[in-house]
């Protein structure tokens, strides 16, 4: 029987375990496997994390992360969970036919951009095609960028990016924004702003290193353009990776673990940290942030109900 669970890793479950480890409450880790690390493993240059005044890049970042809660005694599987329940007052999590059992666990499994699914999207991914405005707008001063998407997030990325890029487009696949009309206003009123209906990004050009431009269908009349450009942020929306727990932890309408501000969910003994409940600021250092809640949190309930 384990005191702590940590199910997913990123900036959240690291935090979280480290804290947990310095605690004594020897907590394990399951990483996720392929997922480690989570979303700053598919960005290059972290410029807002503090302590790194020259940056980092994402996947050095959760390196560091991983060792810190490795030297205070946390223990890995490198294998993604997938299966978990409710036993009484303990926890049960399956990675493949292996059960781990735990008296609390500490959700940090995230949420995962969501993409088109085209090859050179993915070949791009971190060289010029991005899902993080306020990370990367930066690099892309006085730059040409698309934004794609037509709902809050394409409008919010869109205007982040308008205070450093010389032009932003945004192509939406449908002839009217799906926005609030607040942002919607915002988005008109920018003179920096453009937005190309009805049209779908096909393909992501490049040069082997980084993005030039796009290519961009109508999809009334199937005409096909190509548009130059530095950089491609994708703003379809995120997916929070709360499959196993469906119908154990409460979720809100769009799938986000539901917490109060200790980061406890409905079921006791259970927390949950970092984008996996976070549909709002999902950035590093507030993930961070939450799973240090969530452990020390964690660290009380224990103490006060040892066995």
């Amino acid at each position: 029987m384990e005191n702590l669970i940590i199910i997913g890793s990123g900036p959240a479950g690291y935090t979280a375990a480290f804290y947990a480890a310095r605690a004594n409450l020897k907590p394990l880790m399951i990483t996720g496997g392929s997922e480690e690390g989570g979303q700053l493993m598919l960005t290059s240059e972290v410029e807002n994390f503090p302590g790194f005044p020259e940056g980092i890049l994402g996947q050095d970042l959760m390196k560091k992360l991983r060792e810190q809660a490795k030297r205070f005694g946390t223990r890995l599987i490198d294998e993604k969970a997938d299966k978990f329940n409710v036993k009484g007052k303990t926890f049960d999590v399956y990675v493949g036919k292996k059960k781990y059992q735990a008296r609390a666990v500490i959700i940090a499994t995230g949420a995962s951009a969501m993409f088109l699914g085209l090859e050179s999207e993915k070949k791009y991914l971190g060289h010029g095609v991005s899902t993080c405005a306020v990370c990367d707008a930066f690099f892309y001063k006085e730059k040409e960028v698309l934004v794609i998407g037509g709902g809050d997030s394409a409008c919010e990325e869109a205007l982040a990016l308008s205070k450093f890029a010389r032009n932003i487009t945004i192509v939406h696949r449908r002839n009217k924004l799906k926005a609030s009309k607040i942002m919607q206003d915002r988005v008109f009123k920018n003179k920096r702003i453009k937005i190309v209906w009805d049209s779908d990004l096909i393909e992501v050009l490049g040069d082997g290193t980084k993005v030039t431009g796009a290519k961009l269908r109508n999809n009334k009349t199937n005409k096909v353009i190509e548009k130059k450009c530095n950089g491609i942020f994708m703003a379809i929306g995120h997916k929070p990776n709360t499959g196993i727990f469906n119908g154990i932890i409460k979720l809100d309408e769009k799938g986000y673990v539901i917490t109060d501000r200790n980061m406890a969910t409905n079921v006791k003994g259970v927390w949950a940290a970092g984008d996996v409940q976070d549909s709002r600021y999902k950035q590093a250092v507030t993930a961070a942030g939450t799973g240090c809640q969530a452990a020390l949190e964690a660290e009380k309930y224990l103490e006060s109900n040892s066995p």
